[in-house]
């Protein structure tokens, strides 16, 4: 009996809560840290970046107007997905960054529990970054952290799943839209990333997902006028000061690339970095 040819997975782009390929018809190859071939993954180009985009704007309005309590339990959910398909993703996470499957088990654990981490934000993160301010009238005068809107963001390219939920999740919790870069090297987690979220709960278009060149798409993120915000977390210098000109130009909201150990506790700066603070007067007794 002939030996059973296994099935090759079709990795695709995940936009608008939908898996189509890249417009471009482009493809490239992805290897193991051995240089063994894993598969091939679609490369997005700028029309899909721009398609990305309009579907992030389009799901922004419900996704920012739903309850923080609500946004928390989507991003709950989102673990819980992640978590039952947990061994696919050590697989995955192991083979791309050329890790041993106990340090890949640990990422794929960081990055189950960093979603639940940040769902527990949800409802939360509007005391820390909003208040009461005392003023010296008859005025009430209060302060709310709202949404910033579409955001950008460049994954980090080395670590291909903890990293990319780390500048994921915070973005999503607090009501924004995202499209994303994953790392270009080891994609495959991100992209079946998306399979988990398009079973979660989260409506279509909330992230984006488009593999290929953080160059290429990224410009297309920098100077869009619908993108309201960039993460650069994935860009290399060169690269991150070429679109923070390109993001000036339209006045975008840019967080700059740092080194960071995603492994550690991330705090509430990415929380904070993608709310924008809505003041209101109002006259007491009225």
């Amino acid at each position: 009996m002939p030996a059973r040819l296994g099935v090759l997975k079709t990795y695709k782009l995940f936009v608008g809560g939908k898996f189509p390929r890249s417009e471009s018809g482009r493809v490239y190859r992805v290897t193991d840290s051995e240089g063994r071939w894993l598969a091939n993954v679609p490369r997005s180009s700028r029309k899909d970046a721009r398609d990305a985009v309009g579907a992030a704007r389009k799901a922004f309005g419900g996704w920012s107007g739903a309850t923080a309590y609500n946004r928390g339990q989507v991003v709950y959910r989102i673990a819980e997905m992640l978590e039952g398909r947990r061994e696919q993703f050590v697989t995955e996470v192991s083979q791309g960054e050329g890790l041993s499957r106990r340090a890949a088990e640990a990422q794929v654990d960081a990055a189950v529990d960093r979603l639940v981490w940040y769902a527990g934000w949800s409802d939360k993160v509007t005391q820390v970054a909003g208040g009461a301010n005392p003023v010296a009238g008859p005025f009430f005068n209060l302060s709310t952290p709202e949404p910033t809107g579409v955001v950008g963001v460049l994954a980090p390219s080395e670590s291909s799943l903890l990293g990319l939920v780390s500048v994921l999740a915070p973005a999503i919790v607090t009501g924004n839209t995202v499209v994303a870069v994953p790392s270009e090297a080891a994609p495959l987690p991100a992209l079946s990333l998306g399979e988990v979220l398009a079973t979660s709960d989260l409506p279509g278009g909330v992230v984006n997902l488009l593999s290929g060149s953080p160059a290429e798409v990224g410009r297309t993120l920098a100077t869009h006028q619908d993108v309201n915000a960039l993460d650069l977390a994935g860009a290399d210098g060169e690269l991150a000061a070429e679109l923070e000109r390109e993001a000036a130009e339209n006045l975008k909201r840019v967080r700059r690339p740092a080194v960071e150990d995603w492994a550690a506790d991330p705090g509430t700066s990415r929380l904070l970095a993608w709310l924008e603070t809505k003041t209101v007067w109002h006259p007491i007794g009225v």
